[in-house]
This record gives C-alpha cells, sequence and structure tokens, in this order.
C-alpha cells in the first residue's frame, strides 16, 4: 500500500499540461514579453533619450548611434541585438533565442511608434528623469528577464565569454563593457551626462531585481541551539511555519549538534529572534536572504 501510493503521488506530480494550459501559458509569456517592450520603450524614448541619458549594453550603443547619425533608433537596436542573439542559439536554447528575438523586434516596433508621436518632453529635470526613467525602464527589463528573454546582446555575449576566460565572471563582463560605453558616451554626450546615465543604470538595476525576486522576500535561518526542540516548537506555534531538524558537527568541539532550519517572510524576522533569544541568549543564528520559495507556505 505505501509503495502504490508513492508511485501514485510519482504519477500525480508528473501530469502533463492540457493543450490549453501550454497555450495559456506560452499566451501570456508572449503578451508579458510585448507590454514589458513597450515599457521599456516609453523609457527610451520619452525620458531618457530627449534629456541625453542612456542605458548601458547595446540599447546604450543604439542610443549614442542615434544620436550621432540620426538612425533610426529602433532599427539600430534590432540589428545590433541580432548576432549576439545567434550566439544565443547554441548556449542558452532556442525557446529563449525565440522569446529574446520577439523582444527586440517589439522594442524596435514600439520604439518606432513612440518616436513617430511627436510627444512632448515628459520630464526635463535631471533627477527625476534618472529616478523615474530608471525606475520604468528596470521594469520592463525586469519582466523580459523573468519571461526567460533579454534585450541586451551584451549580457549573451559576457556568458559566452566568461565560459571561454573562466577567470573573469559574467558580471565582471559586462561591468567592464559597460564602463566602455558609459566613458564614450561622455564623449558624446558630456561628462555630466555620463554620469546621470550611470545613476540611471543603478536605478534600473535595483528596479530590475525588484522585478525578478519579487518584493516579499524572504529570509531563512539557521539556528545552533542545544534547546532545538523548544525553539522549533514555538516557532512552529507563534508563526505557522514548519521547520526542518538537522544533524551538524561543531567543528571545534566535535561535538553532534542539532541545526533548526525555517524560511520566513521579513516581518517576520524580529518574532524570530524574540523566541530565540528569549529561550536560548547563547543561541547561534545565521540568517540569510530568500529571493524566491516554492512549494511550501512559510507565511500566514
Amino acid at each position: 500500500m505505501f509503495g502504490l501510493s508513492r508511485h501514485k503521488k510519482r504519477k500525480t506530480a508528473q501530469k502533463k499540461k492540457t493543450p490549453f494550459e501550454v497555450f495559456s501559458e506560452i499566451f501570456t509569456r508572449f503578451f508579458t514579453l510585448t507590454i514589458a517592450a513597450f515599457i521599456v520603450a516609453f523609457a527610451l524614448e520619452c525620458i531618457l533619450l530627449p534629456n541625453k541619458v542612456i542605458d548601458g549594453g547595446v540599447i546604450g550603443i543604439s542610443m549614442m548611434i542615434n544620436y550621432v547619425t540620426k538612425a533610426n533608433l529602433g532599427l539600430v537596436i534590432f540589428l545590433l541585438n541580432i548576432p549576439f542573439i545567434f550566439l544565443a542559439w547554441t548556449n542558452l536554447g532556442k525557446m529563449f533565442v525565440l522569446q529574446t528575438f520577439y523582444s527586440v523586434s517589439m522594442l524596435a516596433l514600439a520604439t518606432n511608434l513612440f518616436a513617430g508621436m511627436h510627444h512632448p518632453v515628459i520630464l526635463n529635470e535631471l533627477l527625476l528623469v534618472v529616478i523615474f526613467g530608471g525606475i520604468i525602464l528596470g521594469f520592463g527589463v525586469g519582466l523580459i528577464l523573468r519571461n526567460s528573454a533579454s534585450l541586451d546582446g551584451t549580457e549573451i555575449l559576457s556568458i559566452k565569454l566568461s565560459k571561454k576566460f573562466s577567470f573573469l565572471t559574467i558580471g565582471e563582463f559586462l561591468m567592464g563593457m559597460n564602463l566602455l560605453i558609459y566613458t564614450a558616451s561622455a564623449f558624446v554626450f558630456d561628462l555630466k551626462q555620463a554620469l546621470y546615465s550611470i545613476l540611471t543604470y543603478f536605478v534600473a538595476s535595483k528596479a530590475i531585481d525588484a522585478v525578478i525576486d519579487g518584493f516579499n522576500s524572504s529570509k531563512s535561518v539557521r539556528i545552533v541551539s542545544e534547546f532545538y526542540k523548544d525553539i522549533g516548537s514555538a516557532i512552529m506555534k507563534e508563526l505557522d511555519v514548519s521547520v526542518t531538524y538537522m544533524k551538524a558537527r561543531g567543528g571545534y568541539s566535535g561535538e553532534e549538534k542539532v541545526l533548526t532550519y525555517c524560511v520566513v517572510s521579513r516581518l517576520e524576522m524580529a518574532k524570530v529572534k524574540a523566541i530565540v533569544k528569549n529561550i536560548d541568549p547563547k543561541a547561534f543564528l545565521v540568517i540569510e536572504a530568500v529571493h524566491e520559495v516554492e512549494g511550501v507556505r512559510v507565511n500566514r
């Protein structure tokens, strides 16, 4: 009976999606990518570009080419991204390439639509441009990244280069390329605009993190205490979250210990500390940020 129960659970876990569910998932993803591309285009054409503030990566290069040559911004973004999209074919999968190609195409289309509207400059105070332009840009880019696509070919190139030159990480390659881009922008525009562009990039990156990781990030807590049963029971009773007990061994003492592990929300973190301190003031706590939790209810 036990074996049959396990078999049924396995079959349930591997249940295939219906054609309608697959269609709904794909439709929702591409609809989100479309909306996100229009959000990014709005930030570029209506807020950043009129104030000579640029983004990093391929989009930043395209914005400088547009400023110098008056070439169509959407077309430049599309053409510059094409080689990087082909580069991703072997490394990141066909679905990623398809969704990235679609997102870049939608961005090119949306950029041209906004450019043809002859809209007034929405913001001309540079501090507001940096803050709100960066937030809107980051929100759009974050939606695209969250749906397994990209608008920036330099990220794809960084992944490729980091595999070939293992002594540098993807982040270091990206930072180096963006440093060159923002240095170039100081000559195309001026130093002041380049510095504002760097600030915009920073604001946008924080907005991207918020979209990808979510605002309701949780905390994982590891507690080492001889009163682990009391602490675990109190956490489960007062916070309605589950805990896990894991065997551990002290590095210096060599003694067997039990480590209590749980995941709680940021708002519950203070309560966990209070519970532990009240039961065992000498308990050892390790707290880490958790950006995503699936399969277990950690909130009330």
